[in-house]
């Protein structure tokens, strides 16, 4: 064997311990029925996750899967996701003995990795409580209502740049609902303008990082994706402390004097979370509404006719279409959940796109309504001490974005079927092609 040689094998054992086995399981299941395994194998659920929420509600309120439990329900999943007795975990954890320790044993060491500690995804308290704590120092809600300016000005900005096009067909994902939030995390950031497209390459490649049972492809794509933004985010923090400006992650850097300062990796894991969940979510927050209102004009003019019901008509897309489709909790002790018993170090996998369609929170959950009085109920942002911090900056972005756009193109029209992310977790386009017809003048929100 050659030095050469020697990376490749231990990558290959790598996604075959942590993607290849729960691949090939999971295709096997999704052939049989088993509803894990088409979770994660079955192309239909991504097409029709509220009907797959519908067949996994007759099998009961919490279903045993072959590596894990399952629930489409709102209230276990609001339960666990505020209970002590679980926990988050982290990619590769929850592996059986020897491929864990394959997988322990092929890992890079030093990569970060949005699941791997010390993101905030995959730490309990202390450690979370003190992350969180600095992050939450900066992010205020004076500076949230400062960023919605922001989000106004490059909502405009892009629109005009939009309009001054050559066409009046565009992708508006590619045009827009990626370039918005982009522009408003590189802020947060203190991302230079140049290294902003960085950003959305690196977005598009690391996407699938939350998946399991990856192709190896894709598992290249994220691999690469990951080591590039590593290497990029260490030089950009580096320079930050150089260099302060006054963007938040600059504030976070010189937050915690009274002992919760992070140490380097731990302010490269949440500079890298803070990007991830602010742009990957709110890129999908948007393309989602925009196909949605544009596939119901009934919902859209009642919205032209009154402003006011923007915010719960942003509160409905996240409902009916969440940004992020799944998440996960580890029983730390032997517990009972909707009667059924839930053993230490067992896995419970949280629907949260079927929890969102609930009929028993939710009336007529399939059902898009702008009016809806409940919409908030959803749980898309997750719950509990692991609430999303950007929570209010993406209803924010959500609200501005969808009715700045809407406003300039009220006769915008779907110009084609547009393609879905290949990507079970989160749930967005790809590509999203619009005919936009007449421009309007900019209306202020």
């Amino acid at each position: 064997m050659t030095r050469a040689t020697r990376p490749k094998i231990k990558q290959r054992l790598h996604w075959f311990a942590l993607h290849g086995v729960i691949r090939g399981l999971a295709s096997y299941g999704a052939k049989h029925g088993e509803m894990q395994g088409r979770l994660i194998a079955d192309p239909t659920v991504r097409a029709d996750p509220g009907g797959f929420a519908d067949e996994l509600r007759e099998h009961g309120t919490i279903v045993r899967g072959r590596a894990a439990w399952l629930t489409a329900d709102h209230a276990v999943a609001h339960q666990l996701l505020r209970s002590d007795d679980f926990s988050v975990t982290a990619i590769g954890k929850t592996l059986p003995g020897p491929l864990g320790w394959l997988e322990q044993k092929t890992t890079v060491k030093g990569r970060l990795h949005p699941l791997l500690p010390p993101s905030m995804l995959s730490v309990e308290p202390p450690e979370h409580t003190r992350y969180r704590k600095t992050v939450s120092s900066v992010f205020t809600t004076r500076a949230v209502a400062a960023l919605r300016e922001r989000v106004e000005q490059a909502a405009v900005a892009l629109l005009d740049g939009i309009e001054a096009g050559p066409t009046d067909r565009v992708d508006v994902v590619d045009a827009y609902c990626a370039q918005l939030p982009v522009t408003v995390i590189g802020d947060i950031l203190g991302v230079p303008d140049h290294d902003r497209p960085r950003i959305l390459e690196f977005g598009e490649l690391a996407a699938p990082s939350l998946d399991v049972g990856l192709s190896w492809d894709q598992y290249l794509r994220v691999e690469r994706g990951l080591d590039g933004f590593n290497t990029w985010l260490a030089q950009h923090l580096g320079h930050l402390k150089r260099h302060p400006g006054d963007d938040l992650m600059s504030q976070i850097i010189a937050a915690g004097d009274d002992g919760t300062r992070l140490d380097d990796e731990e302010l490269r894991a949440t500079a890298g979370l803070v990007l991830a969940a602010g742009f990957e979510t709110t890129v999908n927050l948007l393309g989602n509404g925009i196909r949605i209102l544009l596939e119901h004009p009934d919902q859209l003019a009642m919205l032209r006719d009154d402003p006011e019901l923007w915010p719960g008509a942003v509160e409905e897309i996240l409902r009916l279409e969440s940004p992020v489709q799944l998440s996960a909790r580890l029983a730390r002790v032997d517990t009972e959940v909707a009667g059924r018993a839930v053993a230490a170090g067992e896995l419970v996998i949280l629907y949260l796109a079927g929890a969102n369609r609930d009929p028993k929170v939710f009336d007529d959950p399939h059902r898009f309504d702008v009016t809806r009085g409940n919409a908030g109920k959803h749980l898309s942002f997750s719950g509990g001490r692991h609430f999303c911090l950007g929570a209010a900056l993406a209803r924010a972005e959500g609200e501005v974005g969808l009715r700045a756009f809407f406003d300039r193109y009220p006769d915008a029209r779907l110009a084609g079927d547009g393609s879905r992310r290949d990507t079970r977790v989160l749930r967005g386009w790809a590509t999203l092609p619009i005919t936009l017809g007449e421009a309007r003048a900019a209306v202020p929100s």
